[in-house]
């Protein structure tokens, strides 16, 4: 069986997250989506509301399950059995980033793999960062996000 992690911030999910998300869930047996665990000021969503969030967005993936975790991705990745670590990449920039990080997992995990998966060009310009921005000055994000996301970003911004 091979398991694979998908960690992140996801604060908040996207639908290009969602899309990694399921295209991993078609290439490996179990997927995990791992939600870092944050501090309440370092994000805009409690890792509690991150983590339902991403739940209700792949409920419709039964090979799908979602946990927070905290520590090093690695330790995370052997405590769940995972042997692949799954990320997207939007452009060159996220290459540079992940590349350095794939070498630094390789040389404390040598048994887990990094796969990239190229982001789907309706999601290219998609990042949590930007949505949290612009949804905070009242941009209309549901195409960006899912549903559910996009109702509690607006009453997290004081919209809904």
């Amino acid at each position: 069986m091979v398991v694979a992690l998908y960690p992140g911030r996801f604060d908040p999910v996207t639908n290009g997250h969602v899309d990694i998300a399921a295209r991993a869930a078609a290439l490996f047996d179990r997927v995990v989506v791992a939600v870092y665990d944050l501090s309440a000021e370092g994000s805009l969503f409690t890792t509690e509301e991150r983590v339902a969030l991403f739940k209700e967005a792949v409920a419709y993936l039964p090979n799908v399950s979602v946990k927070s975790f905290v520590g090093l991705v690695v330790e995370f990745a052997r405590e769940e059995g995972a042997n692949v670590l799954v990320r997207g990449i939007r452009a060159v920039t996220d290459f540079e980033a992940e590349f350095d990080m794939a070498l630094m997992n390789k040389k404390m995990a040598p048994e887990v793999e990094s796969i990239y998966l190229m982001t789907s060009l309706e999601h290219l310009l998609v990042s949590g960062h930007r949505i949290r921005e612009v949804a905070s000055l009242g941009y209309d994000v549901r195409d960006l996000v899912p549903a559910h996301v996009t109702a509690a970003l607006k009453r997290k911004f004081g919209r809904g």
